[in-house]
Order: structure tokens, then sequence, then C-alpha cells
């Protein structure tokens, strides 16, 4: 009863709802994706999961078109980053932001010429939209590496300052400054996933653009959709979490 109790209190939030929907779609795609490959006889239940991933994917992509006003907010909130003390995390986070604002407007673009709402060039709008996508993933990445090194200078002076004590009893700061690490690097982890599919996703010729097969991409969409929730649940951010695809 509990955990459906949480289950029920994840989803009566926007961003519970979208972590829920976007692992159900990214599994859709990596059961469908292998069931098409194994042969005509699974095929069948394979093209329907992802139809169903599909389908999933177009309700994330409509209820983003009211995520400008919050992203926005926060953007200003964040403003040029006075409160970072690291200047080139500051700058990162600040063009991070950025490109997560610049995301938003070029998707519902993209979406109102599909849905012959605007008579514009639909495929130069998703493009444009993925390619703020990757940036803001790169920029994300850059931004954890820069501070895994960052916490872990801290934790080799922490050991310095307490020589010949067990770390995890120098006091609770040995430990919020690991479980910052941890932190970090699931949020690597995540974008490094995303960031594949983000290529993917380009048009042919930019790297590995359009190679991935769909059991590939539903894979890298469920480890970095796992890792998402697990964040969600296990360490609170403050930061604006963009819903990109």
């Amino acid at each position: 009863m509990a955990s459906l109790s949480g289950l029920a209190s994840a989803l009566e939030s926007y961003r519970g709802r979208d972590r829920l929907i976007r692992m159900l779609g990214y599994c859709c795609q990596l059961v469908g994706g292998i069931l098409v490959e194994q042969g005509p006889a699974r095929s069948d239940v394979g093209t329907r999961l992802l139809a169903l991933s599909t389908q999933l994917s177009h309700c994330r992509t409509v209820l983003r078109l009211f995520d400008d006003l919050a992203m926005f907010a926060y953007t200003k909130q964040y403003g040029l980053g006075t409160e970072e003390e690291d200047t080139f995390v500051r700058g990162l986070s600040v063009l991070g932001n950025l490109a997560d604002q610049l995301y938003y407007p070029c998707e519902h673009v993209a979406w109102a010429a599909d849905a012959k709402i605007l008579h514009v060039d639909a495929a130069r709008w998703w493009t444009l939209s993925t390619a703020f996508w990757g940036l803001s993933l790169l920029l994300g990445i850059a931004r954890s590496l820069r501070m895994v090194l960052k916490l872990r200078r801290q934790l080799k002076s922490h050991t310095a300052t307490f020589p010949g004590r067990h770390p995890r009893r120098s006091g609770s700061s040995w430990q919020a400054l690991e479980a910052q690490v941890r932190s970090e690097l699931l949020t690597l982890l995540s974008n490094l996933a995303d960031l594949a599919n983000a290529v993917h996703w380009l048009p042919a010729g930019v790297l590995w653009a359009g190679r991935f097969p769909p059991w590939l991409v539903g894979l890298l969409g469920t480890v970095s959709s796992i890792l998402s929730v697990y964040q969600a649940i296990r360490v609170p951010s403050n930061r604006a979490e963009a819903t990109t695809p």
C-alpha cells in the first residue's frame, strides 16, 4: 500500500507524471524494438509497443507547450549565477539555462508545423530544437565533470584535515560531499545517455545520426529515465529540470 501511495503522490505532480511517461515510453521502445528484430512471430506485438511509445512521446510534447514560463522563472531567478563561487560552473549553468529556454519555442513551432497549424518546415525546427537539447546536455556534462573534480579535491582536503580517522567518522560534511559526488555522477551518466540519442536524432551525416536501432534508443532512454527517477527520489534538486525528449 505504501508503494501505491507513493506512486499516486508522484502522479499528482506534473514532473512525476512526466518522468513516469518518459520511462514507460522508452521501455516500450526498448521491448518493441527487440521483438521486431526477433522475427515475424513477435513483430506484431513489437510494432504495437513502438506505436505506443510514439504516442507517449507525442503526449509529452503537447504537455511541454506549457513549460516555457516555469523555465523562464527559473532562468530569471538564477540570473548570472552570482551566488555560484566557481566562475566556470556559473558560465556553464547560464548557457545551459539559455539553451533550455530556446529549446522550448523551437519544439513548439515544430509541433505546430506537424499539426498543420503553421506552414513552416517542421524538419528544420525539429533539428534546431534537438540541437539546443544536445547543447544543453553537453554543457550539463561539462558542468558535472567540473563539479566532480571540485568535490573530489574537497574530499582529499577533508581527509588531510583529519589524518588517521575513518572518512565517514570525520563528520556529516564528508557524507554530504560524497552524496554530491554521487549525484553529479548520476547526472553525468544520464546526460551522456541522452546525448547519444540527441545526436541520433540530428540530420544524417552528423556523427552517428540515424544509425541507432529502436531498441538502442529505448535502452539509452530507459537508463536515463531510471537515473532521473532515482535522483528525484533520493537527491531532490532545486534546479529546474527541462522536460526534454
